[in-house]
């Protein structure tokens, strides 16, 4: 799959910021996209290995709406930007890049594992990651970074908006009864209705999307599978 470089990744702080800042005005937050019409939807993950900061990546993909798994791809690189909230697109999406150039196949929409345009400056990891891609994204996060809600009905599909600075952000979706909701934001080439939409087809039973469950267990098995790799003497020191 062919993945956009727009720009560098060895960048200060200040300089992530200001790409940030460029690069959210070039989100489309719509699109012609019908779920009617999506047949293969992709999950993403990343994990870290506080010991050798290491970023575990993984991009699932599965059947829509069956939600079976078709393709995936992994990679592991060493993370070359820290671990500051709202940049984590900087860190994340090397490793992610890396493994969606592996895939041989490209998903009609991408579910991520974090924000969208519910974001400080309206560039989560779901829009940067999606400009890259040039297809439809969602951002997806177990919790909030920005905004205020209204806490939606406890039944399966209520939402809420999330509002910051008086523009909505995103919609706060209750995908299991009774169970804390998910924040759904546009990533890219989507629109709002159409990403909660999605979520909601893709989260038949637990609280998160099929897509990012099926990528964080790759993840798992990942990071437990290189612990059980035997080291040499020069590793051990």
């Amino acid at each position: 799959m062919k993945v956009e470089n727009l720009h560098p990744w060895d960048v200060s702080f200040a300089e992530a910021i200001k790409l940030q800042r460029e690069l959210a005005k070039m989100v489309i937050e719509r699109s012609d996209l019908r779920i009617d019409s999506v047949r293969k939807v992709a999950g993403t993950d990343v994990s870290y290995s506080k010991a050798t900061n290491r970023c575990y990546c993984a991009v699932v993909v599965l059947s829509f709406p069956g939600l079976e798994p078709i393709r995936q791809e992994t990679a592991v690189i060493d993370a070359g930007f820290p671990y500051i909230p709202g940049l984590l697109s900087f860190r994340e999406i090397p490793g992610l890049a890396r493994a969606f150039e592996s895939l041989e196949m490209v998903p009609d929409v991408v579910i991520v594992d974090g924000q969208g345009r519910a974001h400080p400056r309206g560039l989560g990891l779901g829009c940067h990651l999606g400009l890259m891609l040039d297809v439809p994204t969602v951002g997806c996060a177990k919790s909030r970074l920005v905004g205020e809600y209204k806490m939606p009905g406890p039944e399966r599909g209520a939402r809420s908006d999330l509002v910051h600075n008086g523009k909505l952000m995103g919609a706060v979706l209750r995908t299991r009864a009774n169970v804390s909701p998910v924040f759904v934001s546009i990533g890219h080439k989507i629109d709002l209705p159409t990403a909660v939409e999605i979520v909601l087809s893709c989260s038949p039973k637990f609280r998160l999307p099929e897509t990012t469950r099926a990528a964080h267990r790759l993840v798992s098995q990942m990071m437990r599978d290189e612990k059980r790799i035997p080291r040499g003497p020069d590793d051990r020191k």
